[in-house]
């Protein structure tokens, strides 16, 4: 997927229609997927719930993506995205997704990258002992 690189000029009154942005607004989706998940674009076989909050989507090629799926919150504090940030670094090369109903999901592309996130998130505790990124929301589960 090509995007524009090029410097965008200064606004000339005299040409208003030189160096126009015609499409303004959010970035193409493509370039926020993993790796993964772009060379299996329209190529998933199957998914399974390997236990609640835990997926794997199975490709016609092999590929696997191990998704863990952690409760969110609807208004979320800058130290609370930077966190979540700092996982998806440590655990799932930079890449995070959020659902529409605010969910987090941590997706990468082994099963011990995905045992190590889950051990990650699990430690992950409030001060009052409650989990900072409950796994769970899928399956027979209850989500945010």
């Amino acid at each position: 997927m090509a995007l524009a690189t090029e410097r965008i000029g200064r606004f000339n009154p005299d040409k208003p229609m030189e160096n126009r942005l015609t499409d303004l607004g959010p970035r193409h989706f493509w370039q926020y997927f993993p790796p993964v998940i772009q060379n299996n674009y329209g190529k998933w076989d199957y998914h399974e719930i390997l236990e609640p909050g835990v997926l794997v989507h199975v490709s016609e090629t092999g590929d696997k993506v191990f998704t863990v799926r952690c409760g969110g919150c609807r208004f979320m504090s800058v130290e609370h995205v930077r966190e979540i940030c700092q996982i998806a670094d440590k655990h799932c090369d930079g890449f995070v997704r959020f659902t529409t109903r605010n969910n987090i999901e941590f997706m990468t592309d082994s099963q011990d990258k995905m045992e190590a996130l889950k051990k990650d998130i699990q430690n992950r505790k409030h001060v009052s002992g409650s989990y900072k990124f409950p796994i769970g929301g899928t399956g027979a589960g209850l989500t945010n």
